[in-house]
């Protein structure tokens, strides 16, 4: 991945709450585990900046 391009993880609402790394994903060891608040449809992590997009999200 290009240092420009942004990791972007598409969840649902089943999948919260949400914390980053997800476990199983490629960067799953790559900072400590942060829990995320989700008060949109975006949630960016501030440790690497996954977003995190929820895909059902009727906020």
């Amino acid at each position: 991945m290009s240092a420009n391009q942004e990791k972007i993880i598409q969840i649902k609402k089943e999948d919260l709450p949400l914390c980053c790394p997800i476990l199983g994903n490629d960067n799953w060891d790559g900072h400590p585990k942060v829990f995320l608040e989700v008060e949109s449809k975006e949630t960016r992590c501030p440790y690497c900046s996954t977003v995190y997009e929820i895909i059902d999200f009727d906020g």
